[in-house]
């Protein structure tokens, strides 16, 4: 027996995705500003450093809001900077990562994590000096866990995750 799959459950699945989304907003006062470099405190680490070539580390990154609400939207802005501040390497999201709205109330935290390779120096790896988090202007936090591998492609194996809500 051959079914039709009906356009209302889809439909009506839709309208209430819509109702429940939050818009953060200000309790009516209107939309919140998008957090900034100048709102938020930012801490990198402690880090699960990659200790040879071929392993995987991670590097968290947390960030805590010290103002008025506001707003993290789509994947965080990440970029590794070579000796001198050049070249720059752009941190892809993760693959299969979905990017997520969040918005933080003074004192409220989150975070995301980039998960890297290390590489071998003069095997194509990228040797960062630092690492660039964009939000709304830009922070620069020192890079000390070593080269990233070369994907072989033109790019690296570094990734960013998501934007998570953290504490409670």
């Amino acid at each position: 027996m051959r079914t039709t799959p009906l356009a209302v459950p889809a439909a009506l699945t839709a309208l209430l995705l819509l109702a429940a989304c939050d818009t953060g907003g200000d309790d009516g006062k209107g939309e919140s500003a998008a957090c900034s470099v100048d709102t938020v405190s930012m801490e990198v680490g402690p880090a699960s450093v990659a200790p040879a070539a071929g392993d995987t580390g991670e590097v968290p990154v947390g960030l805590t809001n010290q103002s008025a609400t506001c707003v993290l939207d789509g994947f965080p802005e990440v970029r590794l900077a070579g000796v001198g501040g050049s070249p720059t390497v752009e941190v892809p999201p993760a693959e299969g990562a979905t990017a997520q709205r969040l918005t933080l109330a003074k004192g409220e935290s989150a975070s995301f994590t980039l998960t890297y390779e290390r590489g071998t120096p003069g095997d194509g790896a990228f040797d960062a000096e630092s690492l660039r988090v964009g939000l709304s202007g830009t922070r620069t936090f020192r890079w000390t866990y070593g080269p990233v591998a070369s994907d072989g492609q033109a790019g690296h194996r570094i990734s960013v995750s998501a934007y998570q809500q953290a504490g409670d």
